[in-house]
């Protein structure tokens, strides 16, 4: 069995982490540390848990009892913790943060998305998950980027569900303010936008035009819907191709035919294509759950390329539905 740690336990990617590894066949969770519910039992945040655990919140850490160990902290906390603690030789990290994405020989965090990196996730020892916006939009250009074809402007719409801000309320999370309304925020120039890059440049080096990223909030609770086009010289049949081709071994990532929608992905690990040519543009669809594909669904597919493991393991997650 692998034995699991996870830091940072009373989020929602923490909670969606939990309901996984406690019925993945290969797992057995040690301790879920969380210093503000310490004691508390795992159900009294996570609600939807109750009669799956009796797992207890704690305030420690015993990193010489587990074998990987997981960060559902905020942005810049597994830093910290990395630079306060001694880290046992030989245990595997998947960090959730935005702390190790931008990769570098000094952290030695290998860029976690199987679609991009699967031989290399399976060969480290630390791993960095992808961003939610930063998934979906990277599994629509991916392929192009593949074939050198991203030689122009790329513009990205993207509504995300409530739950990408996170579990404690804000100004413009709460349900009074979300609901029945649409914002927009940081337009042209989302944190995302640096690993988006990054993966592109590392398929097609002399990328150098700008990714127009316009991020909105959607008054729903959870999942990605991204539209994506740029200029293409491509046919819609040589598109669908190239795509498939790209894909053809991913794990839950697939081409539909068919326009799509949210719901066919909302309480999945699946990533969902469509693509459309309009004159000399291509136009993509990409959907996502932004907890499971986009943060917790991902981090256990990694944890499983991590351990030898068949990429679905555990993860036979079914959309919810109409």
């Amino acid at each position: 069995m692998i034995k699991v740690g996870i830091i940072g336990g009373a989020g929602y990617t923490a909670g969606e982490l939990i309901r996984i590894l406690i019925n993945h066949p290969n797992v057995e969770i040690k301790f879920v540390n969380s210093s503000s519910n310490a004691g508390n039992k795992i159900t009294s945040v996570h609600g939807g848990l109750i009669g799956e655990t009796d797992l207890s919140f704690t305030d420690q850490s015993p990193l010489g009892e587990i074998d990987v160990l997981f960060f559902c902290t905020a942005h810049g906390d597994t830093k910290k913790f990395m630079d306060t603690n001694t880290i046992p030789k030989g245990l595997k990290i998947i960090d959730l943060s935005t702390d190790y994405r931008k990769e570098s020989a000094e952290h030695g965090f290998v860029y976690g998305l199987p679609e991009l990196n699967k031989s290399r996730i399976q060969a480290a020892e630390r791993v960095a998950n992808p961003g939610c916006f930063a998934t979906a939009i990277q599994l629509a250009l991916l392929p192009l980027a593949k074939a050198g074809l991203l030689k122009n402007e790329v513009h990205v719409n993207a509504i995300t569900g409530s739950t990408g801000a996170g579990q404690s309320p804000t100004d413009t999370s709460h349900f009074s303010w979300r609901n029945d309304n649409v914002s927009v925020y940081k337009v042209f120039d989302h944190q995302h936008l640096a690993e988006i890059t990054q993966s592109v440049k590392q398929l097609q080096g002399d990328f150098k035009t700008a990714i127009n990223f316009i991020p909105v909030r959607g008054n729903f609770s959870r999942g990605i819907f991204a539209t994506i086009y740029t200029e293409c010289p491509l046919s819609l049949d040589e598109a669908k191709k190239l795509y498939s081709d790209f894909y053809s071994d991913a794990a839950f990532t697939f081409i539909a035919d068919k326009n799509i929608d949210l719901k066919q992905v909302v309480n999945t690990n699946k990533a969902l294509l469509h693509l459309e040519k309009h004159g000399n543009k291509l136009f993509i669809v990409s959907v996502i759950d932004n907890l499971l594909k986009g943060a917790s669904g991902q981090a256990v597919q990694n944890m499983n390329l991590l351990f030898g493991l068949n990429e679905k393991t555990g993860l036979n997650l079914k959309p919810i539905g109409f």
